[in-house]
């Protein structure tokens, strides 16, 4: 379709983009008319992003939800960065919000944080096109369950992330996929990102299961390329080595799966992984 209607903007989450990319790669066809692809609904990983932009297609990260209706932020660099280093940096950030979209991040104890580029909490919003509460049926009163929204009037949306000192938007989890091992978090997200620009890696999930020691710790599921074959010490070794993985960050437990998971809008479904993992489906290697 691409070849043939010539469209020059596109967006996806990730895993289409990754199926597109894959489908490219083996049979490579004339795409040159799509220059814009805008990437929500998942952290896009910079290794698929770098590949889109050798294609000429140049990746837009963007986020929102259902409940933003659906536009949150969107990554377009600030014009003093565009042609300098600073500008690969800001690409990979979810973007700034757009006006009428009220953004600040909460601590878990409730407390506000500071947009210091550091400072991780829940991603709460509000604004004009923001949902501030759910229709329950006809002649129902409208339901704001506290998981959902602040007492303010707040979108609590479950995502984890910082916010830069000039607005712009990492995320780095969501609320119920962040790993808290020995006390300290973990991204799920750095290390899928990191794991899926190994070479042999087609996709890659991360979840938390219980640690006796740690009380959780990360467990890679691991989708390998056709034809492609990597050991986990290996891949451990380039999570390390190519990743900048801290060493406390390494997974122990590895496992190698067909496909991940996924919602009915392709997202990564992690709550089947780790439903997997506790009845004993996963054929799991402890490094």
């Amino acid at each position: 379709m691409i070849e043939s209607e010539k469209p020059t903007h596109a967006a996806a989450v990730p895993t289409i983009w990754q199926g597109l990319l894959a489908e490219l790669t083996a049979k490579p066809r004339d795409v040159s008319a799509l220059t814009q692809v805008t990437i929500g609904g998942a952290a896009c990983p910079p290794s698929l992003m770098e590949a889109f932009d050798r294609l000429g297609m140049r990746v837009c990260h963007a986020w929102g939800m259902t409940e933003t209706s659906p536009l949150g932020t969107i990554a377009r660099p600030p014009a003093s960065a565009v042609g300098t280093d600073a500008e690969w940096g800001y690409r990979l950030t979810q973007g700034r919000f757009p006006a009428g979209v009220e953004a600040r991040l909460t601590g878990p104890g409730g407390e506000r944080l500071p947009w210091d580029g550091e400072s991780a909490g829940e991603l709460e919003v509000r604004g004009p096109w923001i949902a501030g509460a759910y229709y329950n049926g006809h002649g129902a009163e409208p339901l704001r369950p506290a998981d959902k929204f602040s007492e303010d009037g707040w979108l609590k949306t479950g995502d984890v992330g910082t916010i830069s000192p000039d607005g712009f938007l990492t995320l780095t989890d969501r609320a119920k996929d962040v790993i808290k091992s020995g006390g300290e978090w973990i991204s799920s997200v750095d290390l899928e990102n990191a794991l899926m620009a190994h070479p042999a890696v087609a996709e890659a999930a991360v979840v938390a299961v219980p640690d006796e020691k740690w009380g959780e710790r990360p467990l890679a599921t691991v989708v390998l390329k056709e034809g492609a074959t990597a050991d986990f010490v290996s891949l451990r070794a380039f999570l390390a080595e190519e990743g900048g993985v801290a060493k406390w960050q390494l997974p122990e437990r590895w496992t190698i799966i067909e496909a991940v998971p996924k919602t009915s809008v392709g997202k990564f479904d992690k709550k089947v992984l780790r439903k997997q993992y506790a009845a004993g489906d996963l054929d799991v290697t402890r490094l």
